[in-house]
């Protein structure tokens, strides 16, 4: 694998990737545009159908092919990650990143930087926002993103999950997770993705923060990752997302580090609610008849409602903000987030068999996009 090329840290790059030759190129390219190049890039080529492992080989990354894996994602990584931990030492570094996303020039030295300066960081995450293109469904997912980049940014402190579009976590880690499987944390022992898990990321975030780690997501690490082309892509990514969060919280018990997720998900009941219920209500009124009556109390908070809504998102530019301001896409986007929420929910509770879904990209560059 080589010397320790950037300072006393190899940085070994890890790419999963399932029938990715439509982005794997950028992606690499993203890598080797760092001003702080990895040391080392491995694509893990994972039941692929496509030309994504000569494609890889063709600009640099060596391949590592799969075996029998069934368990996606996280039987990818752990099977990657099995092979080349025993050649890293304890301070070197893993970066783990899709190979749908793109890095931001400075990703892998500013993470760097946060890892050298505080031992008690376990993992660096990036902060994610959506690719460029066009369409009103693409728009209300950047808007999304930009929100929750808000939201991580001000937070400062901490970050929910360690995105699984780009994380660079600690060899040392990696193996304490590892001894810990089917112990203290969920998963079997010698492992360091639990298998069962639908949302790998947030688990190993959970992880980290059980064994006391910091995790954190610096300004400066900012990732480019794809955005679901269709309502019915969008509707099967997310009922993933909030069931896996759901089945990542009863497999790590209520305790002081899951605590705050729980609450999160209440709160984000709420929040719906509360967005909801306000054209709710008004457009109950109408429907029945009565006088609207324009009361100030309720123009200001719908006021101040729409001026948070433009504020959070003025990153997103002028179409973003143009988005914004039409008031009922936002609106319907928030009816269908609230309807995922519920879909979520009803599946953990039943246990039903969750599924995987995998997009087919059309041969189209990955761009950048906020």
């Amino acid at each position: 694998m080589g010397a320790h090329a950037t300072g006393g840290n190899r940085v070994v790059a890890v790419l999963p990737a399932h029938d990715e030759e439509a982005s794997i190129a950028l992606a690499l390219g993203s890598l080797a545009g760092q001003s702080v190049p990895p040391d080392a890039v491995y694509v893990v080529a994972d039941n692929c159908t496509d030309g994504t492992a000569d494609i890889a080989t063709a600009h640099g990354a060596t391949v590592l092919t799969t075996e029998a894996n069934v368990d996606k994602k996280a039987g990818a990584l752990n099977q990657a990650l099995g092979r080349l931990l025993p050649q890293l030492d304890d301070d070197d570094l893993v970066l783990v990143m899709d190979a749908d996303s793109l890095l931001g020039d400075d990703w892998i030295a500013t993470a760097l930087r946060a890892l050298h300066r505080d031992p008690a960081i376990g993992a660096v995450g990036g902060i994610f926002y959506g690719e460029g293109g066009a369409g009103m469904l693409a728009q209300l997912q950047r808007n999304e993103y930009v929100r929750y980049a808000r939201d991580v940014l001000r937070r400062g402190r901490g970050v929910w999950v360690l995105t699984g579009t780009s994380t660079m976590l600690r060899v040392s880690v990696l193996r304490r997770i590892a001894e810990e499987r089917g112990r203290s944390l969920p998963g079997r022992r010698g492992e360091f993705y639990d298998r069962a898990a639908l949302t790998e990321d947030m688990e190993i975030t959970l992880a980290c923060l059980r064994l006391g780690y910091r995790c954190v997501s610096p300004g400066r690490c900012a990732t480019t990752t794809e955005l679901m082309p269709t309502w019915r892509d969008l509707w099967r990514q997310r009922v993933r997302w909030q069931r896996g969060a759901i089945d990542n919280l009863r497999a790590h018990g209520v305790n002081r580090t899951t605590l705050p997720y729980l609450s999160q998900q209440l709160w984000a009941l709420c929040g719906f609610a509360v967005i909801v219920g306000y054209p709710l209500l008004f457009g109950t009124t109408v429907a029945m008849g009565q006088p609207i009556v324009l009361h100030p109390f309720w123009l200001g908070l719908g006021a101040l409602c729409l001026v948070d809504r433009l504020v959070t998102v003025r990153k997103a530019g002028w179409r973003g903000m143009g988005l914004t301001l039409l008031f009922v896409p936002e609106m319907i986007y928030d009816f269908f987030r609230l309807a995922v929420y519920v879909a979520g929910w009803r599946d953990a509770v039943l246990r039903r068999t969750a599924r995987w879904h995998h997009v087919a990209r059309p041969s189209a560059a990955l761009t950048e996009g906020r």
